[in-house]
């Protein structure tokens, strides 16, 4: 097994037994395991592995490998409603584009869920820090994306 293979079975091996909810935390993780890693090496694990950052009940997040996942056939959000709430704080628009602000953090969660529930309406969503470009498939207008938008919290 190579150092890159060994790497990220360990990686996968820490995010099933731990709550690592960034890749300072899942660093400092893989230091205790003898392995020294750079930031930009570990994002590139992270995509490799297709690892996702999800909501927990509380709040706060936690990296997720893809077989953690629920089946695609269960409905699932990326953050609950009660979060989503406080996180969202405005939507607007430039041309048929919604760019939806948030606290900071909380963009990836809630860019998660919108691509979740919105499959019929959304093409795709970009997330930073506190903001997301959502992408709408081009036969809905800006009124239904937002009322779409909306509705989900």
């Amino acid at each position: 097994m190579n150092i890159r293979q060994n790497r990220l079975k360990v990686i996968s091996s820490i995010l099933n037994a731990q709550i690592i909810n960034s890749q300072d935390a899942l660093q400092q993780a893989l230091k205790a395991e003898g392995i020294s890693v750079t930031q930009a090496t570990l994002s590139r694990d992270l995509k490799v592995l297709k690892v996702v950052k999800t909501a927990l009940p509380d709040g706060t997040y936690k990296y997720v490998l893809p077989n953690s996942l629920p089946p695609a056939n269960e409905k699932v959000t990326g953050i609950s409603n009660e979060v989503a709430r406080g996180a969202v704080l405005e939507i607007g628009f430039s041309g048929q584009f919604a760019v939806v602000k948030t606290r900071p953090g909380y963009a990836s969660a809630v860019a998660y869920d919108i691509d979740l529930r919105g499959e019929e309406y959304i093409l795709g969503t970009i997330a930073g820090d506190d903001t997301i470009l959502v992408i709408p498939h081009e036969q809905f207008s800006r009124e239904t994306i937002q009322a779409f938008l909306k509705g989900l919290w």
